[in-house]
């Protein structure tokens, strides 16, 4: 009969303060990522639409003035409308203001070019939030279950030695039950390491198009003139992410 309220249920409700507290924190540990990963994925799947949509609109637009509209109504919403926002604003603003001021040294180059590297570095920063929580539930879920499991087994021989009855039922139940934790932080592990990999390589990607994107942008505004290896480069975000 001893062997019939063996399992998950079983171990749980035998287990100690630290096992308990261990079993919970793999728990939060798992909503945590699965959070980020389902937040994230719709975030990349809205961002790579988007971006797709306004870098196609800004080449064939008319003009400038086509472009800030078309900000102005839905707003920079996606890295490539932030990017163009901002180095739109600066040219205006050193134009304006002719380069007065110490943090407007330089000419125009030099003024678009520090706008444009703040705007990809804060871009850069919002793409990687959550992956420390990802990288961290990938990192240490499977140690918090193998703690669990070294645990689990030392209070079941612990028992098994106090009562005398050393039989391989005896032993093999409470052991083998103490291995659930260790399968728990795998599973725990698992989909937060793929999904971490997998948002790596579209932020790979997205900075990659941007920053292809950024030279475009900026010999435009700087020459007029814009290369279109690059800018093909930008508007096949979405078969890149694809492939």
């Amino acid at each position: 009969m001893q062997t019939q309220t063996l399992g998950f249920a079983h171990f749980i409700s035998q287990a100690d303060g630290l096992g308990k507290t261990l079993f919970v924190i793999l728990i939060l540990m798992s909503l945590a990522s699965w959070f980020f990963i389902i937040t994230k994925t719709i975030s990349n799947l809205r961002l790579r639409r988007s971006s797709h949509k306004f870098v196609e609109l800004f080449w064939n637009a008319s003009s400038l003035e086509e472009v800030r509209n078309e900000i102005s109504t839905h707003g920079a919403t996606e890295p490539f409308s932030h990017l163009t926002s901002h180095a739109l604003f600066a040219r205006e603003h050193h134009q304006r203001t002719g380069g007065g001021k110490l943090g407007e040294a330089g000419g125009l180059g030099e003024f678009l070019t520090r706008g444009m590297r703040k705007v990809i570095d804060e871009e850069t920063a919002r793409l990687e939030n959550g992956l420390t929580v990802l990288a961290t539930v990938g990192s240490t879920a499977p140690f918090v279950g193998l703690l669990g499991t070294v645990w689990g087994v030392y209070g079941a021989l612990v028992s098994i030695g106090m009562s005398g009855a050393g039989t391989l039922d005896k032993v093999a139940g409470p052991v083998g039950e103490a291995l659930i934790m260790t399968g728990l932080g795998l599973a725990v592990a698992l989909p937060a390491v793929v999904a971490y990999n997998s948002f790596n390589r579209h932020n790979r990607l997205t900075l990659a198009a941007l920053d292809a994107f950024a030279h475009d942008l900026f010999a435009y505004l700087t020459t007029g003139t814009h290369n279109n290896s690059q800018s093909g480069r930008v508007v096949s975000l979405g078969q890149q992410e694809a492939a």
